[in-house]
């Protein structure tokens, strides 16, 4: 048995439009667990949500998901960061490119994603998504938002608790889309058999507590149930945004994985030829 398939990792997603908004801007993609690509790299998961002030909202989610993917997948020779780096990167390209294309005005995106490898949880963020980890009952945010009211809390001007009914809460600083070049926040945390890793668009922890995620945990094992727990909340609670979660449960983790790099390759975005007529 190689270390890849001694990994026992079970996952559960959903998206839905909520209450108030007339379409989805959300996006969520999953790796499949049993394909080639999972293992080699490890299993990789992404949340975004598109700027509703924008133009195609919905697109910009989905295509910057799916370039990210794509590179992340292509970029044979590079390490991980550097994966994350390149892959979000093109990921703001493609975005920022298909706005040109369309003729549409700005387009934007915030994108979350994470890649687990033996003992280690990469993140590559961008807005204001976010990555929490579950952990003996106990919750913990592992992103910044990337917004104004993100930016008083860093600056310990306007308290935490304060974030969730705050009037500027949803004025993002930074985005994918709007410019050609981004600065993620890209990093690497160990992890361990039985964390709980989530990932949420604004319109789920908006009105859901961090500690409550970890609350909502104790009852059960299983990413399916808890994800709809945790939505089935925030829509008892009038969301007034997209609804969109990933529940990823580390059921048990290699001790020592050997990621193949065998061909330094950085492609840039190929699947904008969609939008060149």
């Amino acid at each position: 048995m190689t270390a890849i398939e001694s990994t026992e990792i079970s996952s559960y997603s959903f998206t839905h439009t909520g209450k108030v908004r007339g379409d989805n801007q959300d996006a969520i993609w999953l790796c499949n667990p049993n394909d080639e690509y999972t293992s080699k790299v490890g299993h990789l998961y992404g949340i975004a949500d598109g700027m509703g002030g924008y133009a195609h909202g919905g697109l910009a989610s989905s295509l910057a998901l799916e370039t990210f993917f794509e590179t992340f997948y292509e970029a044979n020779g590079a390490d991980t960061i550097q994966k994350f780096r390149i892959g979000i990167q093109n990921a703001n390209l493609s975005v920022y490119q298909a706005a040109q294309r369309l003729a549409s005005g700005r387009m934007g995106t915030t994108i979350t994603t994470v890649n687990i490898i033996g003992h280690n949880l990469y993140i590559g963020h961008v807005g204001d998504s976010r990555a929490y980890l579950i952990r003996d009952n106990k919750s913990t945010c592992l992103t910044n938002d990337h917004t104004q009211v993100g930016s008083l809390v860093r600056m310990k001007i306007l308290a935490p608790e304060k974030v969730r009914t705050h009037a500027q809460r949803s004025v993002l600083e930074k985005c994918l889309g709007p410019s050609l070049f981004i600065q993620p926040d890209i990093f690497k945390i160990p992890v361990q058999n039985d964390d709980v890793i989530i990932l949420s668009t604004d319109g789920v922890w908006s009105v859901i507590q961090d500690n409550e995620f970890a609350e909502l945990t104790k009852t059960t094992n299983n990413p399916e149930k808890l994800g709809q727990e945790i939505v089935e909340l925030a829509m008892e609670r009038d969301s007034d945004d997209n609804l969109s979660i990933i529940v990823v449960y580390l059921h048990r983790l290699a001790q020592h994985v050997k990621i193949s790099n065998s061909k330094k390759f950085w492609p840039l975005p190929n699947i904008l030829s969609r939008f060149r007529k």
